[in-house]
C-alpha cells in the first residue's frame, strides 16, 4: 500500500485541517499520523501528515496536481507531498575521523536510516577501508586552498552524477564553497562540538578541560553561508566535573557528536523539518 508525506506552511486562518483531510478522503486516503504547530507570532500555520493510499491505482503525479489546484491555491500553502518508498539520496563527506561515520554506516545496514547512501566523499583516503566494509563507492577528492575550485568542481561532477538529495558533513574538516551551498541550499547537514564559550580552532576538548566547562554538547545544523550559523535541527548534552580528562571529554563528546548526527538525519530523511528563516520547526 503506497504511503505519502504531506507538508504544508502557510498563514494561519480557518478551515485548513477540515480542507486536507476532506481531500484525503476524496483521493481514498487513510490519515495515520497528523500534526500541526501555530506560530503565534509570525501567524504561520505548519502540517505534516502521514496518509495510506487505499486504492492501487493512485497516481502520485495527479493527486499532486489537484491538491495544488483544490486545496494551496485557495490557502496560499506553501507544500511537498512526497511517496515514502522514494529512499533520498545522501552523500557523506568525511576527513580522518571515523566515529560519526561507522554510526551512520551501521544505522544505514540495520535498516534505520531510510535513505541511500550512493557514495562517500573525501580529502583524504583514510577511511577508505571503512566505505569498502559496507560496499560503498569511495572518492577521494583533495581539497586545499590551492585547489578548491579543482575540487568544489569534482564535488559537484559526482554529486550529480549520483542524484544526490542532500549532504552530510560527518566531521568532515573542510570549508563547504559558496557554489556548493547555493547548489543544496538547506540540504547540507554538519555536525559540531558545542560549548560555552565556543571554543574554536585546534583541540576544542582540551580548551574546554582547561576552562574547567560542566557542559559539553553537539549541534547538528544546516549549512549556510554564515559558518556555523544555519537552523539548528537537534542538540544534546552532557554534565562533566572537574575530574574530567580531556580524552574522556573527547570520548563523551564523540559519543554527542554521533547521536545528535543521526537524529538529524533521521527527522531529514523522514520529511519532519520546516525551515522558517534562521530556525527550524521540528514534527517528532
Amino acid at each position: 500500500m503506497q504511503q505519502i508525506t504531506i507538508l504544508i506552511h502557510c498563514a494561519d486562518q480557518k478551515g485548513i485541517i477540515a480542507a486536507v483531510t476532506d481531500f484525503i478522503l476524496k483521493i481514498e486516503g487513510n490519515i495515520i499520523y497528523i500534526d500541526q504547530h501555530v506560530d503565534r507570532e509570525q501567524n504561520v500555520f505548519f502540517m505534516r501528515l502521514e496518509c495510506e493510499l487505499t486504492n492501487k491505482n493512485s497516481n502520485l503525479v495527479a493527486i499532486k496536481n489537484v491538491f495544488q489546484i483544490a486545496i494551496a491555491t485557495s490557502f496560499n500553502m506553501s507544500w511537498e507531498i512526497y511517496a515514502k518508498e522514494q529512499k533520498p539520496k545522501m552523500a557523506l563527506f568525511v576527513s580522518k575521523y571515523d566515529h560519526c561515520l561507522f554510526d551512520i554506516l551501521g544505522r544505514y545496514s540495520a535498516g534505520e536510516l531510510n535513505v541511500e547512501i550512493p557514495l562517500i566523499i573525501s580529502n583524504h583516503e583514510d577511511l577508505k577501508p571503512i566505505a569498502e566494509r559496507f560496499g560503498i563507492p569511495f572518492f577521494y577528492v583533495p581539497f586545499t586552498r590551492d585547489n578548491k575550485e579543482e575540487g568544489e568542481k569534482r564535488q559537484i561532477e559526482l554529486l550529480q552524477k549520483y542524484e544526490i538529495t542532500f549532504i552530510v558533513l560527518a566531521r568532515y574538516m573542510q570549508i563547504i564553497t559558496p557554489k556548493l551551498i547555493s547548489l543544496y541550499e538547506n540540504k547540507i547537514i554538519n555536525i559540531h562540538h558545542s560549548f560555552l564559550p565556543g571554543f574554536k580552532g585546534a583541540k576544542p576538548y582540551h580548551q574546554a578541560h582547561e576552562r574547567g566547562v560542566k557542559i559539553i554538547g553537539a549541534t547538528a545544523h544546516f549549512v549556510t553561508s554564515d559558518l556555523d550559523e544555519g537552523p539548528i535541527i537537534e542538540q544534546d548534552v552532557a554534565h562533566v566535573t572537574h575530574a574530567s580528562t580531556p580524552e574522556e571529554l573527547i570520548a563523551l563528546g564523540r559519543d554527542i557528536e554521533r547521536r545528535v548526527l543521526a537524529k538529524a538525519v533521521k527527522l531529514y530523511a523522514e520529511d519532519r523539518i520546516f525551515i522558517v528563516g534562521k530556525r527550524t520547526v521540528i514534527f517528532n
